[in-house]
């Protein structure tokens, strides 16, 4: 009896603080990519076809209930175990990393995932972006070490990760990293000369493989096409984007779209123009809105917050998400080369929605009422 008095009011104290509009955009959106799966990847296919299409609604739907889960779980935490296990997470999910070139699976040319006999299939950067955000704020806000000492100790953090990423490769996900790293130095009050000479560098260092390294040459390829129609073979990228135009203002029915017997990752990379296509550019007008508002809503939070540390972690989790909605959005409509990045929330895949999940997670718990003095 005593214990499920216990579980009560800790379910009702959570309750009673969590943000609520936060909490709904979220729950909204996992709804709406689960949606989106059933009715452009599923539903109608299975009709037509008489075939079993389902298994990936039943896949996605799986997740999302882990995913919410998961989320729950660390919006209870109170705050500093919250940063301790971030740090555990952190390190396990940085051995997995380092595991990917030893036991990786390679899916066309790419060793980005790991199979492991009691899991499904897995990429490890996926876990490793909302505790990295998590390890830079701590270390940023460190008080008994010098400001610039704190940045070498992130730059000493960020360079094995990126390198590991590289040698995949995944070039998306390690400007996505770099990118992330950049926002939070900058914020931390960095002198404007120092970072935007790391930024050069880092932009003439990704450029340097991207164009000289034989391994990326596909990434400049992709780049070559973008700019330069004639030299491109009916991409992905394109398709795509004749799927956004075909689809024009409202679409044309669930069911419709043809995208995804075109594309094999439409439901992943390319969901944008799978639900423009079926449900017209207006749907995808308003999910970009409702992400800018979400954004909106947790930097009016950030405002709120007293600790430097809780501000930098949703500063830093926040601009991943806009960074990675902006050019997931941007190959969509190509104006940006192809980089594989998921959209969040909506796209489907188990290791993306289990890091929005935990994303999810920590900003309901730092944007709780009770954090804010």
């Amino acid at each position: 009896m005593i214990n499920k008095i216990n579980i009560y009011n800790n379910y009702y104290s959570w309750w009673k603080n969590v943000d609520k509009t936060i909490l709904i955009f979220v729950v909204s959106f996992f709804v709406a990519g689960l949606f989106f799966s059933l009715a452009s990847t599923s539903l109608i296919a299975s009709d037509r076809l008489n075939t079993n299409s389902y298994y990936f609604f039943i896949k996605h739907l799986a997740f999302i209930l882990l995913g919410l889960s998961i989320m729950f779980t660390f919006s209870l935490f109170e705050e500093n175990f919250l940063l301790k296990i971030s740090i555990i997470f952190f390190v396990l999910s940085f051995l997995f990393l380092l595991l990917v070139p030893f036991i990786g699976a390679e899916v066309k040319g790419s060793k980005r995932w790991i199979d492991l006999p009691f899991s499904p299939r897995f990429q490890p950067i996926e876990l490793i972006k909302p505790f990295y955000v998590v390890i830079l704020a701590i270390l940023l806000n460190y008080k008994k070490y010098n400001l610039y000492f704190k940045y070498f100790l992130t730059l000493i953090l960020i360079i094995p990760v990126v390198l590991l990423l590289i040698s995949q490769p995944d070039i998306g996900q390690s400007m996505l990293i770099i990118f992330t790293w950049l926002v939070l130095i900058f914020v931390s009050g960095i002198n404007l000369f120092i970072f935007f000479g790391l930024f050069v560098f880092f932009v003439v260092f990704l450029s340097y493989l991207i164009f000289f390294v034989e391994k990326f040459s596909y990434i400049k390829i992709r780049i070559f096409s973008f700019f330069d129609g004639s030299k491109s073979n009916y991409s992905q990228a394109e398709k795509a984007s004749e799927a956004i135009i075909d689809g024009g203002f409202f679409g044309k029915g669930i069911g419709e779209g043809t995208l995804n017997s075109k594309i094999p990752e439409a439901h992943t990379d390319f969901i944008v123009s799978v639900i423009s296509e079926e449900f017209g550019i207006i749907i995808i007008l308003l999910i970009m809105l409702a992400f800018m508002f979400f954004a909106y809503i947790i930097f009016k939070k950030i405002k709120e917050t007293g600790d430097n540390r809780f501000k930098m972690i949703l500063i830093g989790l926040i601009s991943l998400l806009l960074m990675q909605t902006f050019v997931h959005v941007g190959v969509n409509l190509r104006v940006l080369p192809t980089t594989g990045m998921t959209l969040p929330y909506i796209s489907y895949g188990g290791s993306s929605i289990i890091s929005i999940s935990i994303i999810s997670g920590i900003i309901l718990n730092l944007t709780k009422r009770r954090v804010f003095n």
